[in-house]
């Protein structure tokens, strides 16, 4: 709980800030989504009394399931719908929060683009035509489908983590739980 604590003071810190990189961001999701999916994932292990190779594997398959699950949420929030997404769309471009896509489209955008991501972070760009040009931007670089790309990347890498059980229904589960969280809701 003191990781996800200083996840949470770490991405408090970082709203607002544009120049956020791509390492720091993945620190932070690490250290909130991620944690949490691991010790959910791990403790199942505990409970069930299995070697600690299990349990290393289970909190890797988590982690990774939980960086994947965020990715895509961070991806979602400009292409999805409200209905679809159960929040609102454009909720993180209208708080300020840094996310991957954005953080990609200010890395390569324009500097008449860097400034509109400047503006629109620290809370003076957020109209609905404001996240219409920020979508317009995000797909223009491609910072959506490249964040979806990492998705499936870390995806893969919690499937990786549990390669070494044995075939059940349980594994099944668990390699059915990242496509779903992958190609979720959108």
């Amino acid at each position: 709980s003191a990781v996800i604590a200083e996840g949470e003071v770490n991405q408090l810190s970082a709203q607002r800030r544009i120049e956020t990189s791509e390492d720091q961001y993945l620190a932070i999701i690490n250290a909130k989504t991620a944690e949490l999916f691991a010790a959910a994932c791990k403790i199942a292990a505990v409970v069930a009394e299995r070697d600690e190779a299990t349990e290393a594997a289970l909190d890797a398959y988590g982690r990774n399931l939980g960086i994947a699950f965020q990715l895509v949420d961070d991806a979602i929030d400009y292409v999805s719908d409200a209905e679809t997404m159960g929040k609102g769309v454009g909720d993180d471009f209208r708080d300020g929060k840094v996310t991957l896509p954005v953080i990609l489209a200010y890395a390569r955008g324009s500097a008449e683009e860097r400034e509109f991501w400047k503006l629109a972070i620290t809370g003076h760009k957020i109209s609905d035509e404001d996240l219409a040009y920020a979508t317009t931007l995000l797909r223009k670089h491609g910072t959506i489908a490249d964040t979806l790309a990492r998705a499936r990347h870390y995806g893969q890498r919690a499937v990786d983590a549990i390669g070494g059980f044995s075939a059940s229904q349980a594994k099944s589960a668990l390699t059915e739980a990242v496509a779903f969280a992958v190609a979720r809701a959108y």
